[in-house]
């Protein structure tokens, strides 16, 4: 039970070490970004990518995949500029079904025993679609209220850093502490068991992703905050950097090993690595393959830890 523990735990210290080597990286590179200001330019676009990781973990701790996360959250965005904004009834309307159907893909995938990768692939092209439909070309604009919620400063540190630490906070209450979340964890390790203790395995796999579209809804709302307008491509990358962040912060593809207080650390390095390569110099079209550098890396510790354990279990 020991070593077990001592395991969950370094699989939560090698991402939060990995942030902390790269914090100390920046710094060194450049003093300047050790203040309030430079922790809220470094930080500046966190918020998002922690929302859309999270939304990403809740889908992987059912052992599926979103391939259709970026298209999502940026159809998101395009609601959030236009209708949110001028007709906000509608635009809350339109928010809830985006949730609903999400929900309903998570319950659609188990009954017809369809692969996820295949089925969110498909919803990325239908919400990509509805995206252009919204806004063919970039613009609309920030509803007030989400802007000062995105731009706000807190006394002690930036809103970005604050805002995070309450997205973990909730995520670990919602996935680790809850019985929803145990349930959906569970669906992840041993669906069986669940269904045999008299748990519908349908409700709780469409539960967890309608928990991800919430988180997902979220991450395109805050994403507008940020860049007060939005465009149908403009969280594209949020896919590859949401399944990115689950790993690096310790979670697994299958048997609903996740962490979202790990998962959330995990796209903080992933938004600190892009600064610390523009510091570097290095052109961005190599960040992405720097940022997949640094996350094999990070893997290729995770795999040692998996041996170790392995290994004392044999024993």
């Amino acid at each position: 039970m020991t070593l077990r523990l001592s395991s969950d735990a370094m699989r939560l210290v090698i991402p939060a070490l990995s942030l902390t080597l790269l914090l100390a990286a920046v710094f060194w590179l450049q003093p300047r970004a050790m203040s309030y200001v430079g922790l809220n330019l470094l930080f500046n676009l966190a918020v998002p990518i922690a929302l859309a990781t999270i939304a990403q973990m809740l889908v992987m701790a059912v052992n599926d995949l979103d391939l259709s996360m970026g298209t999502f959250v940026s159809f998101i965005a395009c609601v959030t500029a236009t209708f949110l904004r001028d007709a906000p009834v509608t635009g809350v309307l339109i928010l809830v079904g985006a949730i609903a159907t999400y929900a309903g893909l998570g319950v659609v995938i188990h009954l017809r025993n369809l692969p996820s990768i295949v089925v969110t692939l498909g919803m990325s092209f239908v919400w990509g679609g509805l995206g252009v439909l919204l806004l063919p070309a970039p613009g609309g604009q920030s509803p007030d209220w989400v802007r000062w919620l995105m731009t706000v400063k807190p006394p002690l540190a930036p809103m970005a850093i604050v805002a995070s630490i309450i997205i973990a906070v909730v995520a670990h209450l919602v996935v680790m502490r809850s019985s929803l979340g145990v349930l959906i964890r569970g669906i992840g390790g041993n669906p069986r068991s669940v269904e045999r203790a008299g748990w519908s395995i349908v409700a709780a796999r469409g539960a967890a992703y309608g928990l991800a579209g919430v988180f997902a809804v979220l991450a395109g709302i805050a994403l507008v905050g940020l860049t007060t307008s939005a465009d149908a491509n403009i969280a594209l990358r949020y896919t590859l950097l949401s399944i990115a962040g689950v790993i690096l912060g310790g979670g697994e593809f299958i048997g609903g090993r996740v962490s979202p207080i790990g998962a959330v650390i995990g796209a903080l390095t992933l938004t600190l690595a892009g600064s610390f390569l523009s510091f570097l110099r290095i052109s961005a079209d190599w960040q992405i393959g720097a940022q997949g550098a640094i996350l094999i890396i990070v893997l290729a510790f995770r795999l040692m830890l998996n041996r170790v354990e392995k290994r004392e279990k044999g024993r």
